[in-house]
């Protein structure tokens, strides 16, 4: 007796790439006028492959919007951790706003989870969730850099961290909003030191 099973034809696409292209296609349509034959076209697959891969509509939609949190939207705060000095963090994150907003190639301007997934609160289901968590995550890591800068004593004790994590954050979205409506980087960054200065002061 042959127990050998019959092995499933292997998947002939890169997800991440598909998922990419998923979420540009949401990105530029909405996800309301965005189609299954949208999808079939911008991510090169059949129904049945998206399907078998990554669910029906909304299924995919929400891992693009896991995919982008994990990736693109978290790249403001890496640079911000990772940097020598706090100022330099600071810069480093709104640099880093504007150069994801308005120079990424092949998906529009600004910030999928600000653009598109925020205008699906409350229409699709685990939209909401995910964007409290979206916002909840970067304040806390924002505040923990703050933090981290006041127990080495480069910034003073009474330093209002989460406050300033929210500002910095605010300034974001502000940033993510002007380049949609076409604002250059260079325009965006013409007051960057004010801004650093702004989110410091104590």
């Amino acid at each position: 007796m042959n127990d050998t099973k019959k092995l499933g034809r292997p998947r002939t696409f890169d997800e991440d790439e598909a998922l990419m292209a998923a979420m540009t296609a949401f990105w530029t349509k909405g996800y309301a006028a965005t189609s299954m034959k949208d999808l079939t076209a911008a991510m090169g697959i059949s129904g049945p492959s998206i399907y078998s891969a990554f669910g029906d509509k909304r299924e995919l939609y929400l891992k693009t919007i896991d995919r982008y949190a994990d990736v693109d939207g978290c790249a403001p705060i890496v640079a911000f951790e990772g940097a020598a000095s706090v100022e330099d963090a600071v810069r480093g994150f709104l640099t880093s706003v504007v150069s994801h907003s308005t120079q990424q190639e092949g998906a529009p301007r600004g910030c999928f989870l600000a653009s598109c997934v925020a205008t699906t609160v409350g229409e699709v289901e685990g939209v909401a969730e995910r964007m409290e968590k979206a916002i909840c995550d970067t304040d806390a890591r924002l505040a923990a850099r703050f933090d981290q800068e006041k127990a080495l004593g480069n910034l003073p004790n009474d330093f209002p961290s989460q406050d300033r994590a929210r500002l910095l954050h605010d300034m974001r979205q502000g940033h993510v909003h002007r380049s949609r409506a076409g604002w250059t980087a260079e325009r965006l960054l013409d007051d960057l030191e004010d801004r650093v200065k702004m989110v410091l002061m104590t």
